[in-house]
């Protein structure tokens, strides 16, 4: 499988063996070496991704547009810290973020005129494009635990000119749906996570954090903002689950534990939507064998380009009139050895 990134954790890279194809593997490693361009997509409220691209490129910037998404764009000549100067930038017509960061939104591809709830939304990439996928139009209901961060996502929604957010005030993701049950016509749960997908073998400090049971104890928070989605969720409605991180524990196990807990009324479906190379999800890890519907999740794989990443879409198929308690068998079984 050709040589390993030495500095990065031993254990990361002999669970990351078992997730990324073979056929991914040599181009994968790579990634965590290389540092990623300058990505960025238009702000559709205020400008159109044609003449962006017409108003940068005789500034000195060279422009390539990603085939996948329109409204997205990696910048091949100049600098990040030059295209913030720019009058474009300065008005909010474009916003810097990771591609793999725009895939959440787009499967849940929110409706002009719908509820959305953004479950954990600062700083704000993903709430900003969901106002424009609802092209301002219905509620966009955002939540975050961190004051300070509300404030980042609040200067980055009046920048970016979405007016048709509700701004919850700083709390708890896991207890909105106490006053938003069943209310979402879609929820995103672009959740915490261990962020292995941003890891970089020559930079410590992006994995330094990551121990043994880091994947574990996120998913704990991971299974309990979960359930808030579930919950706060419309019967009929689409729910879309991410992170930005490769652990089958925080994804694929998370996944299994609403389905285990839920029954039919969750459902997984398939992603239809143009992406960046994936991988399906798992079918088990170690001796535990998920749903078959888990496959119909996706595993973006690390480019040069884009980040790993981790989504997956659901169905709410009927009302779940209680609260009830996660699956303690898939919680406790997720705790095993690497397979």
């Amino acid at each position: 499988m050709g040589n390993t990134p030495r500095k990065l954790p031993d254990l990361f890279i002999q669970k990351l063996q078992k997730i990324i194809p073979n056929t991914h593997w040599d181009k994968a490693l790579k990634a965590f070496s290389q540092e990623k361009p300058c990505t960025f997509r238009v702000n559709s409220l205020k400008a159109s991704s044609r003449n962006l691209k017409e108003q940068l490129e005789p500034e000195g910037f060279k422009v390539e547009n990603v085939l996948w998404y329109r409204d997205a764009f990696i910048l091949r000549k100049g600098a990040q810290k030059d295209l913030e100067k720019t009058k474009a930038y300065l008005n909010g017509e474009i916003y810097v973020q990771g591609l793999s960061s725009m895939i959440p939104a787009l499967i849940l591809d929110p409706q002009p005129g719908e509820k959305t709830l953004d479950l954990a939304a600062a700083p704000g990439s993903k709430t900003t494009q969901l106002a424009c996928l609802m092209k301002n139009q219905g509620v966009l209901t955002a939540n975050d635990e961190n004051p300070i961060r509300l404030e980042k996502l609040k200067a980055n929604l009046d920048r970016q000119g979405a007016s048709n957010v509700e701004l919850l005030p700083p709390g708890d993701g896991g207890l909105v749906w106490k006053d938003r049950y069943e209310t979402f016509d879609r929820v995103l749960l672009d959740a915490p996570c261990s962020s292995e997908g941003r890891f970089r073998a020559d930079i410590p400090s992006t994995f330094g954090y990551w121990k043994d049971d880091t994947n574990r104890k996120m998913a704990k928070l991971q299974r309990r903002l979960f359930k808030s989605a579930v919950l706060s969720l419309k019967v009929g409605g689409t729910l879309v689950y991410s992170t930005c991180t490769f652990s089958p524990e925080e994804n694929e196990g998370v996944l299994q534990s609403a389905l285990e807990t839920y029954g039919d009324a969750l459902a997984v479906d398939k992603i239809s939507i143009a992406l960046p190379p994936h991988s399906q999800g798992l079918t088990g890890w170690g001796d535990l064998k998920f749903d078959p519907q888990v496959v119909h999740s996706v595993r973006i794989l690390p480019t040069a380009d884009v980040e790993g990443f981790f989504a997956v879409k659901l169905k709410k198929t009927k009302s779940v009139p209680t609260p009830e308690p996660w699956s303690q068998t898939t919680a406790q079984d997720l705790d095993v050895p690497v397979p």
